[in-house]
């Protein structure tokens, strides 16, 4: 049964919009330089966009062939990463606006990825859902659904097994372990220099299984990060659900110890409503982090927990779905990207259905 919303705090945390920036299509992922005056943005149109947050402009960088779903900045601040659901990689040079290099990296969808902490090691997920037997689990790999890449090169360093679709996947801070979760909750953990699985665990309260209307898996792991420290692994998604189609599971996530995969703290009852939650940030001062996703019923579809305790401090409705947020300026400020429904044309012209916001932070 769904937890019962409740009102956030009046005291506390803040977190409050300060300025918008619309683009042509909803957003799925963004970056952002260190300095904090750059955003970048991979969109639903297979746009990926470089973002002055200062004069609120964008400006086309490069594009997929479907929809862009990851973006990075590498280290030397020169060179961006993206992938995109054409199951391509993408180096961008920024200085001559051109891409740099293409790399096939799958031969369906990349879900998620992500950049080691040292830049030097890119991380894509893959796979499509297709039902392996009488009980509709997952059928086999067609092939590895985890795939780390040189990321001066774009050479293929390691092919990770895991259960397809993988949804998401995160480097540890400290970049020496990558960790990816699936449709089925099941989260597995690798050694990068080796490739050596270090756990595997599997939590059922991030699927569902359809009883009403179809019969398929629905949910999984949505998003992951290591916890600054480098010892826990937090993911978020949905709880399950008796009809998958309805989008009406607990707003959720967990935190684990990573090397045998005990689960340690999960959303308090009482402090979330129903939605799918995709997106997962840590504040620099490791004491706050953000989840964030689309609502179904409740007060929001963004909140703010304290680490130590789970507590959510802080919550706000954003009106549309979120699809990633990252801290900038020290914690000063926070980066939301979001997907708007797409509303008819108007005179020939889609409306903008994408945008980048940006929200101050009060500890």
């Amino acid at each position: 049964m769904a937890d019962t919303p409740s009102t956030p705090p009046a005291a506390g945390p803040k977190i409050e919009k300060v300025k918008e920036v619309l683009l042509s299509a909803a957003v799925l992922a963004l970056d952002v330089t260190p300095d904090g005056k750059t955003a970048f943005a991979a969109c639903q149109d297979g746009g990926v966009h470089s973002i002055d947050l200062a004069a609120g402009r964008a400006e086309l960088l490069g594009r997929h062939e479907s929809y862009a779903s990851g973006v990075a900045l590498l280290p030397d601040g020169k060179t961006l990463v993206t992938s995109g659901y054409d199951g391509l990689l993408k180096w961008h040079r920024l200085a001559e606006r051109k891409e740099l290099r293409s790399v096939k990296a799958h031969d369906f969808w990349s879900w998620d990825m992500d950049v080691s902490p040292d830049g030097r090691t890119v991380a894509s997920a893959t796979g499509r859902y297709e039902a392996g037997g009488y009980k509709y689990e997952p059928a086999p790999e067609r092939e590895p659904s985890v795939k780390l890449f040189d990321a001066a090169t774009g050479e293929l360093l390691r092919a990770l097994e895991h259960v397809p679709p993988v949804q998401a996947v995160a480097f540890s801070p400290d970049g020496r372990v990558v960790a990816a979760g699936n449709l089925m909750g099941e989260v597995r953990v690798w050694e990068v220099a080796t490739g050596r699985k270090l756990s595997q665990w599997t939590n059922a309260d991030l699927t569902s299984w359809g009883v009403i209307k179809s019969h398929h898996y629905l949910g999984g792991v949505f998003a992951m990060r290591f916890h600054p420290d480098g010892e826990e692994l937090y993911v978020c998604g949905m709880g399950p659900m008796r009809d998958p189609m309805a989008g009406n599971g607990v707003q959720r996530w967990q935190r684990f110890a990573w090397r045998d995969g005990r689960k340690l703290d999960e959303t308090h009852d009482g402090e979330s409503g129903q939605g799918l939650m995709e997106a997962l940030a840590f504040h620099p001062s490791k004491r706050f982090f953000v989840m964030a996703g689309r609502l179904f019923q409740g007060q929001w579809n963004l909140a703010l927990f304290e680490a130590a305790t789970g507590k959510n401090l802080h919550a706000l409705d954003i009106h549309h779905r979120v699809t990633d947020v990252q801290f900038i300026d020290g914690g000063a400020r926070l980066l939301v990207a979001k997907a708007k429904q797409q509303e008819k044309r108007k005179e020939g012209v889609w409306p903008p259905y994408g945008a980048v916001e940006v929200y101050t932070f009060q500890a």
